[in-house]
């Protein structure tokens, strides 16, 4: 692959928000795209071809990387992107509703990942690069759960990028803030809500409605997934957005005690 012909991208839940912008920005770049909804579709407007598939379910997965390399014939780069939210207290969650949460945002990383590495280590080449969180960095007050799907993803990517690189293939990990997207408003909702935590849920809420609404666009997002999916020798991570940036300096150089009292003033909760 070249600068001018960078190869076949690869995006899951590209249908709208992070996954459209960067579907967008890998075409621009002149990556042949295909993205990845549960509705599917065909090729749009923007030249992307979008294809049908359950990341929570392996033969859909197969389905739609068979489809690929049908159609192309290899995958230089594989984004994932699917994912889902949950706000709400730890315990307000269920064993099953827990485990749903991990079947796409862990589960469903890897089931994508094995479907597409077998094709990347025959090419000799290949660039995976898995959409983290600050949440995987930091602590979460109320997406305790979520917080926990981003930090096994953050081991899942470091410790195989280790595996891989001596077979041509690097992964890397992005790491948004709040981005202005749908995601507060798709949030999954605890399956067993207890009263002791209706205020502090509700006021994590309204915290994260505001740093939603004021937070990056998906494109400044998707412009950091594009550096990280062309450089040359790729770092480890790669924060998106100035919030990003400063939150993961500030986590590992300022002392602890001090962190956990700005995040819990900046949750709204008692200091």
């Amino acid at each position: 692959m070249s600068k001018t012909n960078p190869g076949v991208a690869l995006v899951t839940g590209a249908s709208s928000g992070i996954g459209r912008a960067t579907a967008i920005a890998l075409r621009s770049a002149g990556f042949r795209v295909f993205g990845t909804s549960r509705r599917g579709g065909s090729e749009s407007s923007d030249g992307i071809t979008m294809l049908a598939c359950d990341v929570t379910d392996d033969e859909s997965v197969a389905r739609m990387v068979e489809r690929v390399l049908t159609e192309a014939g290899r995958i230089d780069l594989l984004v994932n992107n699917a994912g889902v939210g949950l706000l709400g207290g730890a315990e307000e969650s269920s064993t099953a509703q827990a485990q749903a949460l991990f079947d796409v945002n862990v589960f469903g990383v890897l089931r994508v990942t094995s479907a597409v590495l077998p094709t990347m280590r025959r090419q000799g080449t290949g660039r995976i690069v898995n959409l983290s969180s600050l949440m995987g960095l930091i602590p979460a007050p109320y997406s305790a759960l979520y917080a926990s799907t981003k930090h096994a993803i953050e081991g899942y990517s470091e410790s195989l990028d280790h595996e891989l690189r001596a077979l041509g293939i690097r992964v890397v990990l992005v790491e948004p803030a709040y981005t202005r997207t749908s995601f507060e408003e798709n949030l999954i909702r605890p399956d067993r809500l207890l009263d002791i935590y209706d205020a502090a849920r509700g006021s994590m809420n309204g915290v994260l409605r505001k740093a939603v609404e004021t937070g990056d666009a998906p494109e400044v997002v998707a412009r950091t997934v594009l550096e990280a999916a062309t450089a040359s020798a790729p770092r480890r991570r790669y924060a998106a957005g100035k919030m990003a940036r400063r939150v993961s300096i500030l986590r590992r150089f300022v002392p602890e005690s001090a962190f956990d009292k700005s995040l819990r003033k900046q949750s709204g909760l008692p200091v």
